[in-house]
């Protein structure tokens, strides 16, 4: 595959990204990572509005259900440094601007979702430490936050906030979240440097939260593909944090994740990551912010695991492939270079 450019937008540090309808047509938001903007684009790169000027430090961004123009956003985790007063934001029109209100303080918030099972919704909060004392602190391990997600999320605000529990801590730069869709419903597996868990909601509500723990080695972020076409989602995982290695892990008849190919180059401080079909084949794509910060093409092809470099000096953070009219198409925040791209993908 090769990526052409077809639109761009400056946007210091910029970071998150998530699909979005609005007006019933869809949308794409991309928010910076510092104090900086949230932009509301079409999904041909035209910038459409603004939705925030700040205060940023938008890690995570995804649609209420059921809705048109509502979405939750994490504000100010500027950093692992600088996360204690990481919350999470209901944002949805009003008469003119946008509203924003405090549904959930929850203090150094990487990465949170929606995740759906049984006819509920559930949030989902992953926490890349618990606090801090000095720069680089990492003796306080995260943790995995859970609670059903109101259906009148609206009445929620900073002094009556949605209810969440820890199911799970001792998590250490617990970093990296991934959701996926079944017809079962929704499970997430987050990536940590204690490896790699599957996050299940209960079956029906008032259940029991499940969570198995796949890999043992540390991961910074991780997503599932059927590279080789057997049936059998493989894992292709980023390590350590912030790391530079990927590898592909397969699941053996025990139904363990067992280690079967190492990327045979390093790409430094790996962040972005998304698996699909592309032209009926099923791959990854990741991106690096540091050494060459390449997007690169990970794929099986004649029985062996191929990579093909589709950008060179960008340094994505975060990327979202999708199709439109027929066409794949890929937006990346290519933060090392203050720049929000909007990419076909051709075969």
């Amino acid at each position: 595959m090769k990526l052409k450019l077809t639109a761009e937008k400056e946007l210091d540090r910029c970071y998150s990204i998530a699909p979005f309808k609005y007006g019933g047509r869809d949308h794409i938001l991309v928010a910076a990572e510092k104090v900086n903007k949230c932009y509301l684009f079409d999904t041909d790169g035209k910038l459409e509005d603004t939705i925030w000027d700040e205060p940023g430090g938008t890690m995570s961004m995804i649609q209420v259900p059921d809705s048109d123009g509502w979405f939750l956003a994490t504000h100010q985790f500027y950093s692992p440094n600088d996360g204690d007063r990481a919350h999470i934001v209901l944002v949805r029109p009003g008469d003119g601007s946008w509203k924003i209100q405090t549904v959930r303080d929850l203090p150094f918030c990487h990465r949170f979702s929606i995740v759906s099972r049984g006819g509920v919704h559930y949030l989902i909060g992953c926490t890349i430490k618990s606090k801090m004392k000095y720069k680089n602190d990492w003796r306080f391990p995260g943790g995995i936050y859970v609670g059903e997600l109101p259906t009148d999320i609206e009445n929620y605000n900073e002094g009556h906030q949605i209810p969440m529990t820890c199911i799970k801590d001792g998590l250490l730069k617990n970093h990296g979240y991934f959701t996926i869709h079944t017809p079962e419903g929704d499970y997430s597996l987050v990536g940590t440097d204690n490896g790699i868990f599957r996050v299940t909601p209960p079956e029906r509500r008032g259940g029991e939260w499940t969570i198995e723990q796949l890999t043992t080695d540390p991961a910074s972020d991780m997503a599932l593909a059927d590279f080789d076409g057997d049936g059998q989602e493989e894992m292709i995982t980023i390590a350590p944090f912030h790391g530079d290695h990927v590898a592909i892990y397969k699941k053996d008849a025990d139904g363990d994740y067992d280690k079967v190919w190492d990327c045979p180059f390093e790409m430094g401080m790996s962040h972005s990551i998304w698996a699909r079909n592309f032209f009926g084949r099923e791959e990854a794509i990741i991106g690096c912010r540091k050494g060459g910060r390449d997007i690169v093409e990970f794929y099986w092809e004649n029985g062996e695991y191929k990579t093909n470099i589709l950008a060179h000096d960008v340094g994505s953070a975060n990327i979202y492939p999708f199709e439109k009219d027929g066409k794949m198409r890929l937006v990346s925040t290519n933060r090392e270079i203050n720049q929000i791209a909007f990419y076909d993908i051709e075969k």
